[in-house]
């Protein structure tokens, strides 16, 4: 336990989640160019809080102090719990007994000042449409995995934030 409480100091581990997050980022970019499968808006909602995770553990891994891990917590909980809610209603579009009521954007809807879809349209823009199911491993299509991987993701976030408050308690 000491070691979980202990691993957000560490920069090392604030680069794992970097790299875990990139490693998901150059994944989605290879099923999109390499296998040419069109993300949908939700695909690109996912995407970018893939990429919230991985610039979320970019300050703590540079300068590992207490406002840069304060920083990367939230940015990390609020990234992995929006993108978990985004993937499972993703799943729900997929899965809608009747196609015609569930339906997403066409353009993303990024804020006004950041405008990402029209800075890195090779990156976030969605061409593709949110009821398509063009991969699948174990029978399960890219958000359900993106569920489980947010979910991940978020109960990592809970385990070590709740080791460094049971510890610091007992010390």
């Amino acid at each position: 336990m000491l070691l979980l409480k202990n691993l957000a100091d560490n920069p090392k581990a604030w680069g794992g989640l970097f790299l875990s997050a990139l490693v998901l980022e150059l994944a989605a970019l290879y099923f999109q160019y390499g296998l040419e499968l069109l993300p949908c808006i939700m695909c690109i909602y996912q995407r970018t809080a893939v990429f919230g995770i991985m610039f979320s553990a970019l300050p703590a891994m540079l300068i590992n102090n207490l406002f840069t891990r304060i920083m990367g917590f939230v940015s990390w909980g609020v990234s992995a719990i929006w993108g978990l809610f985004i993937a499972i209603e993703h799943v729900d579009i997929q899965t809608a007994t009747n196609p015609f009521f569930a339906t997403c954007e066409i353009v993303p809807n990024f804020p006004s000042w950041a405008p990402l879809h029209e800075w890195l349209p090779n990156i976030f823009a969605a061409t593709g449409d949110c009821g398509d199911i063009n991969w699948s491993l174990l029978d399960m299509s890219m958000p359900q995995w993106m569920i489980i991987v947010f979910a991940i993701y978020s109960a990592i976030l809970v385990v070590v934030l709740s080791s460094r408050m049971i510890l610091k308690r007992s010390l």
